[in-house]
């Protein structure tokens, strides 16, 4: 259990990281899972995962983009 956590974390700082590096990127979901080579399930608890701390926000147009700094 621990393993997948940190399993997890490691993916989270992953993606956390390369939208920092990368001011403007704007990935769909399927982009977020050939960029990283996830699955689909867990491309897509990562990213609820990241809106849901409030690091990434989905747009109109169905893209996962940096969300304003508070």
């Amino acid at each position: 259990m621990v393993a997948t956590e940190e399993g997890v974390a490691d993916w989270l700082r992953l993606v956390r990281g390369e939208y920092l590096e990368m001011p403007g990127l704007s990935l769909t979901k399927p982009q977020v899972q050939r960029l990283w080579g996830l699955d689909k399930p867990t491309s897509e608890a990562l990213l609820r995962e990241l809106v849901h701390r409030g690091f990434l926000r989905l747009t109109e147009k169905g893209t996962y983009v940096r969300a304003k700094a508070a």
